[in-house]
């Protein structure tokens, strides 16, 4: 019977975070496929310009979208457990004051782009391509501010469970931003700045839409009360999360930055450059798969723990990495059965085609690795580990990994090869760091912090003093057993 009860509660949170992954999925490949299509209508007009628009796409993803990716996650913590935990107008509160820090942080992101030229000619670029990639990334600005308010709205929808609004919204920003493209860059022959108008316009058309379903939806009358100054509190507090939540995104995505660069300084730079973009463009496509994995993993974990049940926290712990392993082991599969023709997708060159061929064992291993760690972050996410996953990168990454591909690429001469096989290692250290954390975790204290922390937080806001005086009583510790709830007062 307890068996039977067992594997029922496994497919109960299987399908839970099926349920979200999925719908995540095409939210991230809908957000991605923006950048993509700006470049597919550059591509169709000049070398010089597509160069421009890739230079400057990699670098103000870099320094600014990859940013408030970084800052927008510290809400899978604070939303995802507060909604748990049924403090819904925190919910909203959290949501308001990420989209306050992130607008901030905006203004000297704002102030780099707009003098990229000196930046990129300081970085070796070539002159004529950094003025290009300076006037796209000029047109891009207003963007900036959309899109931090738009990271915030999707990790606000997100931790309440609430994807298919998302995946309409984006689906059909998607179908804008084609027309967009079209209408600017060939219609009115605007060019290049075009493209990046219409990037602006449709990441603005997504961020209303979402706007106005949080306006006027029943699903989040609870949790969005309107703007209030309660968000202004507590600022201290969400910065100790926001800045390492951020340095743990930004550590991993500057790391196959600087692979790229690297790439250029080996012999044969167009041919190593060429295969190891390709590569890890393939690495970004499969990588939104395990993304989705991981956004459901956080959200119904730190549902749990916020909700202060920490076996089914547990319990979302472990299917969230056992369904990422299944996805891991499907990736690998598949690239390794398409490595003699995967090259064929990106260019004729049978020198390309011949190197990629012999970089997908690598790439395989790559994207078994990233799968798993990827779940990991979202349970780093979901616990609130982002300090611990900022340490984690930042030595596997640039302590092991960036050192090792040095040695392997320039002194042992294994070029692109080697390259990735330090990406390959440092991956494979943060599986190994995540998982004996995760195996060591005492989830009964775990439930305690949080509790206490969420107490502490709703003690310097204007709440109902009866609330918090329950929730601080709960908080001494406070564990669901089965049915059970124990509370010591």
């Amino acid at each position: 019977m307890s068996i039977i009860l067992w594997r029922k509660e496994i497919g109960d949170e299987a399908k839970k975070q099926l349920w979200l992954a999925g719908p995540m999925v095409c939210v991230s490949v809908f957000q991605y496929s923006l950048q993509m299509i700006s470049l597919m209508f550059v591509g169709h007009l000049d070398e010089l310009l597509l160069a421009a628009a890739a230079l400057a796409t990699s670098f103000v993803s870099v320094t600014g979208f990859n940013v408030l990716m970084g800052l927008s996650s510290v809400l899978d913590t604070f939303c995802g457990q507060s909604y748990g935990a049924q403090q819904y107008e925190m919910v909203g509160i959290h949501t308001q004051r990420a989209m306050l820090v992130s607008i901030l942080v905006t203004m000297p992101v704002s102030f780099v782009w707009f003098y990229l030229k000196p930046i990129l000619v300081l970085l070796h670029q070539d002159h004529n391509i950094s003025a290009q990639a300076e006037l796209y990334a000029r047109y891009l600005i207003p963007c900036l501010s959309a899109n931090a308010i738009l990271r915030c709205i999707i990790k606000f929808l997100q931790t309440q469970n609430i994807v298919f609004p998302m995946v309409l919204a984006t689906g059909v920003t998607t179908l804008v931003h084609l027309l967009a493209c079209w209408a600017l860059v060939l219609k009115f022959r605007l060019g290049m700045k075009g493209a990046a108008i219409a990037t602006c316009i449709s990441n603005w058309f997504n961020t209303i839409v979402l706007a106005l379903y949080i306006k006027f939806s029943p699903s989040c009358k609870s949790t969005w009360t309107g703007f209030s100054r309660k968000s202004l509190h507590n600022i201290p507090q969400f910065l100790k999360l926001a800045f390492p939540s951020t340095a743990m995104v930004c550590l991993e995505t500057w790391m196959f930055e600087m692979m790229v660069l690297l790439s250029g300084a080996l012999p044969n730079p167009k041919l190593q450059t060429s295969v190891l973009s390709i590569c890890l463009t393939t690495s970004g496509i499969f990588w939104m798969i395990p993304f989705g994995i991981s956004a459901a993993g956080s959200t119904r974990i730190s549902n749990e723990l916020g909700a202060g049940r920490p076996k089914a926290a547990y319990l979302a712990v472990k299917v969230s990495l056992f369904i990422a392993f299944i996805m891991a082991i499907l990736e690998f599969v598949f690239l390794m059965l398409v490595r003699n023709i995967w090259g064929r997708a990106f260019t004729d060159l049978h020198e390309v085609v011949t190197y990629v061929t012999s970089m997908m064992p690598i790439l395989a291993s790559s994207a078994f690795l990233d799968s798993i760690q990827t779940a990991f972050q979202g349970i780093a996410r979901g616990c609130g580990w982002q300090k611990l996953g900022a340490f984690v990168n930042l030595g596997s990454y640039y302590l092991l990994g960036i050192p090792v591909a040095v040695v392997l690429a320039f002194v042992l001469h294994m070029k692109g090869e080697g390259l990735f096989i330090g990406i390959v290692l440092a991956l494979m250290v943060q599986v190994v760091m995540f998982l004996l954390v995760t195996i060591r975790t005492d989830w009964e204290k775990e439930v305690s912090h949080i509790l206490i922390f969420n107490s502490v937080l709703l003690s310097t806001l204007d709440f109902n003093r009866d609330i918090f005086i329950v929730q601080a009583k709960r908080a001494a510790i406070r564990v669901h057993d089965s049915d059970q709830i124990v509370t010591l007062s």
